[in-house]
């Protein structure tokens, strides 16, 4: 008789299959729809991803803050090596199986007002196979099917930001986030083998679970401490650098980062569903994942990656013009927030963010795309040679699009991190933690509550930039058409309902009812690696206020320069603003050496190739064909030759001895009276 529990358990697995199941099933009917099928496949997806949100909110419910859930079964076998494929859900993996499907859901929503109704099946087939990919990725509960749906999430995320492929710029740009990521890829790869080498298995719970093989460790103050590890030094190195590029690549991080501003060449609602819950979310999870393996010394290359990270990718948002590449250089500053929280043991804020951020990040980017549909159909309709997505062709739309203007007010405000958003609440968290984190330690170490208090600064400024440009000032596609009533709104419901869901969950009662701690978050008390309660010290109230004022100083100065029009401190020919607009060269830096390195290397074997090895090739082939000659002529002249010989010596014996054999009596007595003769005049002779 099965027991109460194990019956509970057995649903929860089901609703974890089904929440994963289901993205799947959209995609394949997608894919068998007729190609005039309309706007039907969107709604499948859409229905689905539904579904599928409504079976993630069942497991968050029984697994969130309870015992975790670990069942599997025999995949393969390989010598004495069993290897296993099943299903773990712990607060991590029900968290973010939650997060995903709840993002997608108004992004599925937005994409059926968004994308044309003729190009609707291959678009929702790629993004309800994407949603599945990453709903697989965080439940599996082995080193192989978490490689598997990695690359997965990278396929996916290949065919959607190429998704206009008429476009060379989509082309070129899903080629350069696809063979970046490979890049990660492989030092995934080579860290699950060098994983199983040192411990012989690919379970997720055997080798990091709270007894796990990598570490034993133990929990001192809300701070993970390892105290023995079991591989060797050398190989722990190389392990960490193999989960490091994996996350520099899917997380858009130093130096792997460069890929993503590329990828907005993608629909919008593809940037929103990348940026806030998906791809870029992948590699924090990793981290999260394996959390246990890092050494000290690890977690502080993480801590210093993730700050100059996220100042980098802030000061290049600073001087862009393109709506999308601001929020994408937003969103890789921000995961520079979460992975310098991992560094810094601030684990539990690391997640929170994610979480916050998602929200945020996906309304930003929903209310880019309504703006920039409605300034592409201006375009289209009076003919007109502008970039759609140039905030400098926008402006005065503040009165013209209000829902748009108060959800993407509210988004920012959450990203700049000002009381009563949720951005607040975790943000505030990661630098309060920062500072504690660098308390005591050397001057060294207190450089990266610094500089990640300095991104804030630069973060409210290119924020409020945004903010003017777009909303504030004179439209100035009217000074184009002076006489023409210009039509712009907040677009179709399947716009506004998005943007409204995603504004109230970017606000700070979704997660804490007290707007002013973050602490008391629900999610950072799940996720806190210690049920201590952590002393306050005086960070918990200067950082807060002093980066809220910072804030607001620094967008009264964007007031200032944008919409009184008054002078900015860097020209545009200063160095310091073209190194911004440049993106630091890092780009350039990679096209001009690394790429025509890479170039000219492959130039260089495939000259090698054909000169010395096909030629060696060719110079083998012509002493092959002439040895195949002179032994042929050999073998037909001579050899031949000497067995014709030799059957003309033998056929001319056997005819000659044939004449005797005639069957005449008398010619047999005459030869052998000649051959008595012969003998008796021999014998005479001799």
């Amino acid at each position: 008789m099965i027991s109460t529990l194990q019956y509970i358990d057995s649903q929860t697995v089901t609703y974890a299959l089904a929440a994963v199941g289901l993205p799947l099933v959209a995609a394949i009917i997608n894919l068998l729809l007729p190609a005039r099928s309309g706007r039907v496949g969107g709604w499948i997806s859409a229905v689905t991803i539904f579904l599928s949100a409504v079976c993630a909110a069942i497991v968050f419910g029984s697994i969130w803050n309870h015992n975790a859930l670990h069942t599997q079964q025999l995949w393969f076998t390989i010598g004495n090596t069993a290897v296993n494929a099943g299903v773990l859900l712990n607060n991590l993996s029900a968290f973010m199986l939650l997060l995903v499907t709840v993002i997608a859901l108004p992004v599925h929503i937005y994409s059926t007002a968004y994308i044309k109704s003729e190009e609707q099946n291959r678009y929702f087939t790629y993004l309800s196979f994407f949603c599945f990919s990453m709903l697989a990725l965080v439940v599996v509960d082995s080193m192989i099917l978490l490689y598997a749906f990695w690359e997965l999430v990278g396929f996916s995320s290949y065919l959607l930001i190429g998704f206009w492929f008429t476009r060379d710029s989509a082309v070129q740009a899903n080629k350069k986030a696809f063979i970046m990521n490979r890049i990660g890829d492989i030092g995934l790869l080579s860290a699950i083998i060098i994983l199983f080498a040192q411990y012989h298995t690919f379970d997720l719970v055997a080798l990091f679970g709270t007894n796990g093989l990598v570490f034993k460790s133990t929990i001192q103050n809300g701070m993970w401490i390892a105290l023995t590890g079991q591989m060797p030094q050398v190989w722990q190195y190389v392990a960490f650098a193999g989960i490091f590029l994996a996350v520099a690549a899917k997380s858009a991080q130093f130096p792997l980062h460069t890929w993503l501003p590329d990828a907005m060449e993608g629909p919008t609602s593809v940037s929103a569903l990348i940026h806030a819950a998906t791809m870029v979310a992948a590699g924090v999870f990793l981290l999260g994942r394996v959390y246990p393996m890092f050494s000290a010394d690890e977690l502080n290359m993480l801590a210093i990656i993730g700050c100059f990270t996220a100042f980098l990718a802030a000061t290049i948002a600073l001087t862009q013009n393109d709506l999308k590449r601001i929020l994408a250089y937003s969103t890789i500053s921000q995961l520079g927030y979460m992975i310098m929280a991992m560094g810094i043991n601030a684990y539990a804020s690391s997640l929170f963010h994610l979480a916050t951020h998602a929200f945020f990040k996906c309304l930003l980017f929903l209310c880019a795309g309504v703006i920039i549909h409605e300034i592409h159909h201006i375009k289209e309709e009076h003919q007109l040679t502008i970039d759609a997505q140039n905030i400098n062709n926008m402006g005065g739309l503040r009165k013209k699009m209000p829902l748009t203007f108060i959800a993407t007010l509210i988004g920012c405000l959450a990203l700049v991190g000002l009381p009563f958003t949720s951005g607040y609440l975790s943000k505030d968290g990661i630098l309060i933690q920062a500072f504690e984190w660098a308390e005591g330690k050397s001057v060294w170490f207190k450089i990266i509550p610094i500089g990640i208090f300095i991104t804030s600064g630069i973060t409210a400024f290119y924020v409020a930039r945004l903010i003017f440009k777009v909303f504030f000032g004179e439209f100035k596609l009217k000074a184009l058409l002076p006489n023409v009533h210009l039509h712009v709104s907040d677009g179709s419901w399947g716009f506004r309902i998005p943007l409204v869901f995603l504004s109230l969950c970017s606000l700070f009662p979704l997660f804490s009812f007290n707007p002013f701690s973050y602490e008391h978050a629900w999610l950072f008390e799940g996720f806190s690696l210690s049920n201590n309660v952590l002393g306050e010290s005086i960070y918990h109230h200067v950082i807060p206020v002093s980066i809220s004022v910072l804030s607001i100083l620094v967008a009264g100065w964007a007031f200032s320069v944008y919409v009184k029009q008054r002078r900015l401190v860097l020209s545009e020919s200063s160095f310091l603003f073209k190194m911004s607009y440049n993106q630091w060269y890092i780009d350039a830096f990679y096209k001009r050496v690394i790429v025509k390195a890479v170039l000219l290397l492959s130039n260089a074997l495939y000259w090698f190739d054909r000169a010395i090895v096909d030629g060696f090739i060719q110079v083998l082939q012509q002493v092959t064909l002439f040895l195949s000659g002179l032994a042929a002529w050999v073998d037909r002249y001579l050899v031949d030759g000497f067995l014709y010989l030799v059957t003309q010596l033998v056929k001319g014996i056997g005819n000659f001895f044939r004449g005797f054999q005639s069957g005449r009596v008398q010619y047999y007595l005459f030869s052998m009276l000649a051959a008595v003769l012969a003998v008796f005049i021999i014998k005479l002779l001799i």
